[in-house]
């Protein structure tokens, strides 16, 4: 019967130095949550990257074998999200600061011995910048670096209400409402579940190439597509069946990736 990995126990920065230095550290791959700190409308806390990071990255460890070597980091609470400043709550990092810091976790993850680091992000404004930020560590330090952005693992068929909603609902919309909803509902203002701007769909509703994010990704402010609110999406449709369908679905996809990471090397 295989056994799976508690994730409190792979907690790195629970176990002393020489428990560290003691690691096989030939596969040992080591997971950076990174998130963002910024205003999701009236529903949903600032924390709501972060807190899905967490879940996530936890969630996918619990469905990892204890045969895969992987070992989590804390998470990191800031990022770049300067398309939410003017917005209350919103603290974020600049460009240079968000490289900079995960330059530093490479570099020291490199010099406690390991080979293996994955950026697990929670924040759909920087995945460009932490594939910049990977390929500098990998030239750096000799580490194979990950950036993962668990979105992309996709969505079970037939969560999103809406074509309108899959393609626009990018911030506080339903899918990712739904996931707080059954990470922590007891932080989600139902009061507030009300839809968020229809600015965005005008916006590119007679658009034949541009694009929200995508193939062809418009750089783009929250005021710019939200200007009271700051909401991108319906999250009146959202529920926490629909949440826990998608967090199954990109967990069980990411412990697969875990699994895989420990086994890839560039030289064979």
């Amino acid at each position: 019967m295989t056994e799976f990995h508690d994730p409190v126990h792979r907690r790195l920065e629970l176990l002393t130095s020489p428990q560290v230095a003691a690691i096989d550290k030939r596969d040992a791959l080591v997971l950076q949550p990174i998130a963002s700190i910024e205003q999701h409308g009236a529903h949903l806390p600032c924390s709501t990257d972060l807190l899905l990071a967490e879940a996530t990255t936890d969630r996918a460890l619990a469905l990892t074998p204890a045969s895969v070597n992987v070992w989590r980091l804390p998470a990191i609470a800031y990022g770049k999200s300067t398309e939410h400043l003017g917005y209350a709550g919103t603290i974020t990092l600049s460009t240079e600061t968000l490289l900079a810091v995960c330059n530093d976790v490479g570099k020291s993850v490199a010099a406690s011995g390991f080979r293996k680091l994955a950026f697990v992000n929670g924040h759909g404004g920087q995945p460009q910048l932490l594939e910049v930020v990977a390929r500098d560590i990998r030239e750096r330090t000799g580490l194979q670096v990950f950036p993962l952005f668990p979105p992309r693992l996709g969505i079970p068929e037939g969560v999103v209400s809406s074509p309108e909603e899959a393609r626009f609902g990018v911030h506080g919309g339903e899918i990712e409402t739904s996931e707080v909803l059954a990470v922590a509902p007891h932080l989600v203002q139902t009061e507030y579940l009300v839809p968020g701007s229809t600015r965005v769909r005008e916006i590119f509703a007679d658009k034949v190439h541009l694009t929200l994010e995508g193939s062809l990704p418009t750089a783009w402010l929250t005021r710019d597509l939200a200007r009271e609110g700051g909401v991108l999406g319906d999250p009146s449709l959202a529920t926490a069946e629909k949440g826990e369908r998608v967090l199954a679905h990109v967990t069980a996809k990411l412990a697969a990736v875990f699994a895989e990471i420990t086994a890839f090397e560039f030289d064979r």
